[in-house]
C-alpha cells in the first residue's frame, strides 16, 4: 500500500501545482479549490506513504516524478517550452528515482 499512498500523493501534487497558474493568485474559485484540494491530499498521502518509506526516498520519489510530470504539463497545456539544458536536467531526475527503484535495498 505505501507505493499506492505515494503515487496518490505525486498525483494531487501535480493537479494541484497545474491548478496553481490558472488559480491566478486564487482569486479564480475552481483552480484554487483544486490547489487546496490538491496539496492537503497530497501532504496526507505522503504522510501515510512515511509509515514505511524511508522519508529521503519517499521525497525523492515524489518530487522527482511531480518535477517531470508538471514540466511535461507545462509544455502541453501551457505551451512552455523547455530547452535542452531543461530536458537533460528531467532526464537526470528521472533517472534517479529509476535507480531508487530499482536497486536501493531501503525501501521495503
Amino acid at each position: 500500500m505505501p507505493w499506492l499512498y505515494l503515487a496518490i500523493a505525486i498525483i494531487s501534487e501535480v493537479v494541484a501545482t497545474s491548478a496553481l497558474k490558472a488559480a491566478d493568485g486564487f482569486t479564480q474559485w475552481l483552480p484554487s479549490t483544486l490547489v487546496i484540494v490538491g496539496y492537503g491530499s497530497a501532504f496526507y498521502f505522503l504522510s501515510l506513504t512515511l509509515r514505511t518509506i524511508p522519508v529521503g526516498v519517499a521525497y525523492a520519489v515524489w518530487s522527482g516524478t511531480g518535477v517531470a510530470l508538471i514540466s511535461l504539463i507545462g509544455w502541453v497545456v501551457y505551451r512552455q517550452s523547455l530547452n535542452l539544458a531543461a530536458l537533460g536536467g528531467i532526464a537526470l531526475i528521472v533517472a534517479g528515482v529509476v535507480v531508487l527503484n530499482i536497486f536501493t535495498k531501503t525501501t521495503l
